[in-house]
C-alpha cells in the first residue's frame, strides 16, 4: 500500500496555512485592530449615553405626557408630513397634553411621526391614535352609525394610502419648480436642495413604484389625484366636517393631508382644482384650522423659539398655547 506523501496538498495543510496566515496578519496589524476596537466602543459609549440622556429627558414631562417626535416646524404649514399634522391635530382635540421633540424625528419602524408615553415607543400615526383613545376614553366618532364609521375608514384609507402618493410623486418627481425645498428653513440649506432633494426623491419614487403609483404617467397621476379629491368635496357637501357637524378622527386624516394642498403646494394641479372647482375643501381646512390649531403661526419657522433643538411644547388644546423650553 502507498502512503500518501503529497500531505501539503491536504485539507489539514490548508488549515494550518490560514491558521499561519491570520497569526502572521494579527502580529502585524494587532495594534491598529486594538486601537479600531477601542474606537469603536467608545464610539458606541457616547451613542449609548446620548440616548440614555434623551430617555431620561423624555421622561421627565411625567406620566401619561406624549412626547411627539417630527420633522422640524415648516414654513407655511406646522409640519412637511400629513400625518404630523394630522397626529398632532388628534392630540390637541382630545386634550391630551404633549411635547415636541424635533431631534429624533424617525421612530422604531424608520416614520415619522412616533411618540415616547409612559416609557413606551409608539409609531404609525394610526396605531398611535387607537391607542392613545383607548387610554384617555377618547371616541369621537361614537355617535356613528356603523355604515358612517365604514365610509370614513374608507375616506381615510383613499387619501392615506393613494392620494398621499398622487401628491408625493407631484411633490418630489413631477415639479420642476422644487416648491419643496422652500417649505422648511433647513430645505433651503445647499446640501438639502442639491443633494438630499434628489437623494430622497428618488427614494420615494422607488417606493411609489412598489406602491403602485409610481409606475403611471404624470397625467395618470394627477387624473387620479382628481378622483380623490372630486370625491372628498363630493361627499363633504355643506357639512362643516367630513362625517357630520362634528369632528371626528377621520377629520385628523383628511386635514393633515389637506393642509399639504392649500399651504404646502404653491403651483401645484391639486392647489388650483380645490381653489377653482372644490372651493368646500378650502373652507374645510380654514375651519379645522381655526377649531383645533388658534396658534397657527405661531408654529411656522422662521420663529426663533422653533429654530432651537431643545424646544418642545406642551399646548392642551386651548385658545391659548405656552411654549416651554427643556432644559438638559
Amino acid at each position: 500500500m502507498v502512503m500518501p506523501s503529497a500531505i501539503g496538498n491536504g485539507p489539514y495543510f490548508i488549515v494550518s496555512e490560514a491558521i499561519s496566515s491570520v497569526a502572521s496578519v494579527w502580529k502585524k496589524g494587532k495594534a491598529y485592530f486594538l486601537t479600531g476596537t477601542v474606537c469603536f466602543g467608545i464610539v458606541k459609549a457616547i451613542f449609548y449615553y446620548k440616548k440614555q440622556c434623551q430617555r431620561n429627558k423624555w421622561r421627565s414631562v411625567g406620566k401619561d405626557v406624549v412626547v411627539l417626535h417630527l420633522f422640524p416646524r415648516g414654513r407655511y404649514c406646522p409640519n412637511v408630513s400629513p400625518f404630523v399634522v394630522k397626529l398632532e391635530t388628534y392630540l390637541r382635540m382630545a386634550g391630551i397634553s404633549y411635547e415636541l421633540d424635533f431631534e429624533e424625528p424617525l421612530g422604531p419602524k424608520g416614520k415619522c411621526p412616533w411618540i415616547t408615553w409612559n416609557g413606551k415607543d409608539l409609531a404609525d400615526s394610526q396605531i398611535i391614535i387607537e391607542t392613545l383613545g383607548k387610554y384617555y376614553g377618547k371616541n369621537f366618532s361614537s355617535h356613528l352609525k356603523a355604515e358612517d364609521k365604514a365610509l370614513g375608514v374608507s375616506l381615510r384609507l383613499m387619501v392615506e394610502e393613494h392620494f398621499f402618493w398622487c401628491n408625493v410623486m407631484w411633490r418630489w418627481i413631477f415639479d420642476q419648480s422644487f416648491v419643496v425645498s422652500s417649505l422648511t428653513d433647513w430645505g433651503t440649506w445647499l446640501p438639502f436642495h442639491w443633494f438630499y432633494r434628489p437623494v430622497i426623491g428618488q427614494l420615494l419614487y422607488l417606493e411609489a413604484y412598489m406602491q403602485g403609483i409610481g409606475r403611471h404617467t404624470e397625467s395618470e397621476v394627477l387624473a387620479m389625484g382628481h378622483q380623490d379629491l372630486q370625491a372628498l368635496s363630493i361627499f363633504l357637501g355643506d357639512h362643516p366636517f367630513i362625517l357630520g357637524d362634528k369632528p371626528t378622527e377621520v377629520d385628523c386624516s383628511i386635514f393633515g393631508m389637506l393642509a399639504q394642498i392649500c399651504w404646502n403646494s404653491a403651483g401645484s394641479p391639486f392647489l388650483k382644482l380645490i381653489e377653482t372647482d372644490y372651493k368646500n375643501l378650502i373652507d374645510y381646512c380654514h375651519r379645522m384650522k381655526e377649531e383645533f390649531w388658534p396658534d397657527w403661526e405661531y408654529c411656522l419657522q422662521p420663529l426663533e423659539k422653533q429654530r432651537l433643538p431643545k424646544t418642545s411644547f406642551r399646548p392642551p388644546y386651548c385658545k391659548t398655547y405656552e411654549a416651554i423650553v427643556l432644559h438638559e
